[in-house]
């Protein structure tokens, strides 16, 4: 079993302070390989997004980071260049201490070893396909997805694998079903995951295109007669509602899928589940908020109020010992 040593978990609460939180509350059986695959998804992140030597330069040290991670080669690379321009401290020092999660990824066992690997692979790739599509648009030009298949991708690279990853885990430590509910646990995963990330994406257009980004589909825009750049106008909300409303839509029916998921987990599992909960209940809320305010408006990002998410968690716990209380939350 995979745990996390006091280096590593030092790390993982300078990194997230809320999802350190949420980590401490699931069983000890599943918590070091689930820690253990953030920190190492957040090292290639960092990577990704510093913002020093070009598009080439952080393509090849993401993909030699990769490749030590996989076992492939026995050098990590010197992430010192980047670590001296993190603006987050926290970040600079996941990079100087990135040994520590390798470390533990090598000495993790051969089943965790490879669920691990498997979904940091899958996250990398889709981090590169993001270096590859928008470096070098920090200049005020804007580049997009071209077509709702490339968004899917993306969602599924980024978020659905980490569900995939998250329920082999669980399947491998905590509890256990029969072939058929692992094949449909696995494809409800899939959409958690994507649930998540779509509701990320609507939330965060204006950042996004701050840094010449646009994950809504060209394709989709053009429909509506619309450009990437006009999304910089919160002005043109009413032309884009129906687009947004379409995509809130998609989001809601992945979450649908979330909830099968959460119904699927044993019910004794009431940390599990409770984990699971919280990020749907929280996605629901926000969605409502998305279909309300107008998401242009740079200056007013929309998110549920940390007042609010810490009644959804009281009312996560109260009813997680109840099947009708958590469908009644759920619903």
């Amino acid at each position: 079993m995979t745990r996390l040593d006091p280096f590593n978990d030092k790390l993982l609460e300078g990194t997230s302070r809320s999802f350190y939180l949420t980590l401490n509350r699931l069983p000890k059986s599943v918590k070091g390989q689930i820690g253990l695959l953030y920190l190492l998804a957040r090292i290639s992140d960092t990577i990704a997004d510093s913002p020093v030597g070009g598009k080439d330069y952080l393509l090849s040290l993401l993909r030699d980071y990769n490749e030590r991670a996989q076992g492939r080669s026995g050098t990590i690379p010197d992430f010192t260049e980047l670590s001296e321009v993190q603006e987050n401290p926290s970040e600079a020092e996941l990079l100087d201490g990135a040994h520590g999660p390798i470390g533990l990824l090598d000495e993790s066992s051969e089943i965790d070893k490879k669920v691990i690997r498997r979904c940091l692979d899958i996250i990398v790739g889709g981090q590169e396909l993001d270096l590859q599509r928008f470096s070098g648009n920090e200049d005020g030009t804007i580049a997009c997805l071209e077509n709702y298949s490339e968004m899917d991708d993306y969602a599924y690279r980024v978020a659905g694998s980490v569900g995939e990853f998250w329920t082999e885990i669980c399947l491998n430590h905590a509890f256990d079903v029969d072939d058929k509910k692992r094949h449909e646990m696995m494809d409800s995963a899939v959409r958690f995951g994507k649930a998540l990330q779509l509701i990320n994406i609507l939330r965060d257009i204006p950042e996004d295109l701050s840094i010449g980004r646009c994950y809504i589909p060209g394709e989709d825009l053009r429909e509506i007669g619309l450009s990437p750049i006009d999304l910089l106008d919160k002005g043109n909300m009413d032309s884009f509602r129906p687009l947004m409303n379409l995509y809130i839509e998609r989001a809601e029916d992945h979450l649908l899928e979330a909830v099968k998921y959460i119904q699927m987990i044993p019910h004794g599992q009431y940390r599990l589940r409770g984990a699971c909960m919280i990020p749907v209940v929280i996605g629901q809320r926000t969605l409502k908020l998305l279909r309300t305010e107008n998401v242009l408006d740079g200056e007013m990002r929309i998110k549920v109020p940390r007042k609010e998410i810490k009644t959804i968690i009281r009312s996560v716990v109260l009813s997680i010992p109840s099947r009708r209380m958590s469908n009644s939350l759920l619903s």
